[in-house]
């Protein structure tokens, strides 16, 4: 079975999918926020990631996705909702355009649309040196979270990265959120979504949701935390935890386990 960690045990169920420079233990103090009565939350890794940094594969979004929805199957989950963050955001899309019916609602957290994300020549060189340079990782992380946070958090959460993502796995995935581009798929998609986004993210912010996500789900809402950048889960996990169960909550039809 796929290793998972679980945060609660109510009725309805929420599958979390975490970012490029995350794992399944990277969610932080968001986790300590939830409600645990009213959901049951699952936390897996993706292959060459936390518990499955061994486990190799293609390292796509179409198997994370895959993975995702074997997870559901496992768990006995028969509809569930979806959290994404950065990557996540991506993989979580490809969840519900596999698993037709099963999806009741997303959440993305920072996400990356269907359509990849564009990068000029020096940027990407950046982000292709992160996977063997903690340098590069840090400066990424600075720069998608405004750069004023503090040189603790930042060393720590390089340090993170490093110890729980295959340096194979984490260069492979930079091509597959940032280059896999499915977003004719989930034009006209109903189902609900709502896109929460830190004032401070210079890339994945407001104006992109508005892009992407608004122009092709038909109920999509974008909420904007205004102490947040990339990273709302350590940045301002309350008010994250109070936006994600406010959406899940007012869903029409509750996910629940078999």
């Amino acid at each position: 079975m796929i290793p998972v960690q679980r945060v609660g045990h109510g009725e309805h169920a929420v599958i979390a999918l975490h970012g490029w420079f995350g794992s399944a233990e990277s969610w932080g103090p968001f986790t300590t926020h939830l409600d645990g009565s009213a959901y049951s939350y699952f936390f897996p890794d993706y292959r060459g990631y936390g518990a499955r940094i061994q486990e190799h594969g293609q390292y796509s979004i179409a198997e994370a996705a895959a993975d995702a929805i074997i997870l559901a199957d496992e768990q006995g989950l028969s509809t569930f909702s979806l959290i994404g963050h950065s990557m996540g955001g991506s993989v979580m899309q490809r969840v519900a355009l596999d698993a037709p019916g099963r999806v009741t609602g997303m959440v993305g957290i920072s996400p990356v649309p269907a359509s990849g994300v564009p990068f000029d020549d020096d940027t990407w060189r950046l982000f292709s040196d992160a996977a063997e340079n903690p340098d590069s990782r840090r400066a990424i992380l600075d720069f998608s979270t405004g750069g004023h946070l503090t040189k603790v958090w930042l060393d720590e959460m390089v340090r993170a990265s490093l110890e729980r993502s295959d340096r194979k796995a984490f260069a492979a995935y930079l091509v597959a959120w940032a280059r896999t581009d499915f977003h004719a798929d989930v034009i006209g998609s109903d189902i609900p979504i709502r896109l929460i986004v830190g004032a401070n993210d210079p890339a994945l912010g407001e104006a992109t949701m508005r892009q992407t996500f608004s122009a092709w789900y038909r109920d999509a809402e974008i909420v904007v935390l205004p102490g947040a950048g990339h990273y709302a889960m350590d940045e301002t996990p309350v008010a994250l935890a109070t936006q994600v169960e406010s959406f899940l909550s007012g869903l029409v039809t509750p996910a629940r386990t078999l």
